[in-house]
């Protein structure tokens, strides 16, 4: 029976080929049948983890606790000088300069990406602004939540800082950031479920390895990372009680 990997849906769409090419690389080193499902959604993710159908997930922040505490998945590796950090954006022409200029009753634009909206609703607080006053409309991508502002559907737009950075110019030139998040320690992470519990160490260290590399280092390229570092289980509770404290 195939393993299964999965990736978190807030992936950028450029680096979806770089998932097949990392894929096909992970069954020749671990010698094992693997499958990649893509989801189409958050929601469709968690009920296949809920489900016992992955094997190895590069797991979005807000999933950790869920995954470590429920399922039993292990931390192996987070990209290298790569953190999630979060923008909250308007167009070009909105008169607001600062977050406090917001007013209640906004309407803000963000995917189902949990731990960017997370971030995106507490750096509007200093606004006063949360769930009960503003208004919400998800957005299938990033590219959506920026035409939403460009077209004047949203005033307030919640980008991850990559997806941001990785518009067009042209479609950045109409936007502006608002406020950054700059919390640092919020990482997705490639994590191992039960069925490969044992491999754990095995397959951390080939993937540390990945950088030292000629031919996989093209692999790292076609995923945008520079490399992997480990990840100990110690670093991963530490960011879900973050994650949680956000939450709270």
């Amino acid at each position: 029976m195939p393993l299964n990997l999965t990736v978190s849906p807030d992936f950028t769409p450029d680096h979806i080929s770089g998932w097949y090419i990392f894929n096909t690389w992970l069954q020749k080193a671990l010698d094992e049948q693997i499958h990649l499902e893509l989801y189409d959604d958050f929601a469709a993710q968690r009920k296949a983890v809920m489900d016992d159908s992955i094997d190895l997930i590069y797991a979005n922040p807000y999933d950790a606790a869920l995954l470590v505490r429920e399922k039993n998945f292990r931390p192996l590796v987070k990209p290298t000088n790569k953190v999630d950090e979060a923008i909250v954006a308007v167009q070009q022409d909105h008169a607001a300069q600062c977050v406090e200029d917001l007013q209640p009753g906004i309407r803000i634009a963000s995917t189902d990406d949990p731990d960017v909206h997370l971030m995106g609703m507490i750096m509007l607080e200093p606004a006063d602004l949360d769930k009960e006053n503003t208004e919400r409309q998800v957005c299938d991508t990033y590219v959506l939540v920026a035409k939403e502002l460009i077209r004047g559907g949203c005033e307030v737009g919640f980008f991850l800082d990559e997806a941001y950075q990785d518009l067009s110019n042209m479609v950045r030139s109409q936007l502006r950031p608002l406020v950054s998040s700059r919390i640092h320690i919020i990482h997705h992470a490639l994590m191992v479920g039960p069925r490969l519990a044992e491999r754990h160490d095995e397959i951390q260290q080939l993937l540390i390895a990945m950088q030292a590399d000629d031919k996989d280092r093209g692999v790292l390229e076609s995923l945008g990372l520079d490399g992997w570092e480990a990840v100990e289980n110690e670093d991963m509770e530490f960011m879900i009680d973050l994650m949680d404290t956000l939450e709270g």
